[in-house]
């Protein structure tokens, strides 16, 4: 039987968002897709964690991230799953920052060998959608197959669950899970 494991990156804390008031949140938007994902496939949640804090400051927060993107800077990771082997099928979740992953996706992407792996995108945003990355999976991948991926706008995620659950539903259905 084919075992299923939920690989997310997400944001969580108190963070101010533009034209926002502080907000805290429990779990980011990104966990929150993650876990209705594993809710309806089953299987194991892993979350990518790293070394740093980033800044709480949304606006400040997104701009670290884009001094990141544009240095090529990969975050250390604080660990990775275990027993990497006995899952078939991946889902990785990150939110879409600046049209790309997080800078830690790429640090995870290559430290681990994903040849013969089915991978299974989602993301969270803030308007940008997937921006293409289940295709840039592939490149990033070599040798697993890739699966079409998931948008979910972020504040969605938080304040609009039970039709982000349905989304989840229906595109887990499509995929044929």
């Amino acid at each position: 039987m084919a075992k299923n494991l939920i690989i997310y990156y997400s944001l969580k804390g108190e963070t101010i968002a533009p034209g926002m008031k502080i907000v805290n949140l429990e779990k980011g938007h990104t966990a929150v897709a993650a876990e209705f994902i594993r809710k309806a496939v089953g299987g194991d949640l892993f979350e990518i964690e790293t070394a740093k804090t980033y800044i709480k400051d949304h606006m400040k927060m997104i701009y670290e991230a884009k001094e990141e993107l544009e240095k090529g800077i990969r975050p250390e990771l604080k660990g990775f799953p275990e027993n990497w082997n006995q899952y078939d099928t991946i889902f990785l979740g990150y939110p879409n920052w600046w049209g790309d992953w997080p800078m830690i996706c790429y640090t995870y992407f290559e430290a681990n060998d994903f040849s013969g792996k089915m991978l299974v995108p989602f993301s969270t945003h803030a308007g940008s959608g997937l921006s293409g990355f289940d295709r840039k999976l592939e490149s990033a991948a070599p040798g697993a197959k890739v699966l079409t991926g998931l948008a979910v706008a972020g504040t969605d995620a938080q304040n609009h669950q039970d039709t982000i659950r349905g989304t989840v539903s229906d595109w887990i259905s499509g995929l044929g899970f």
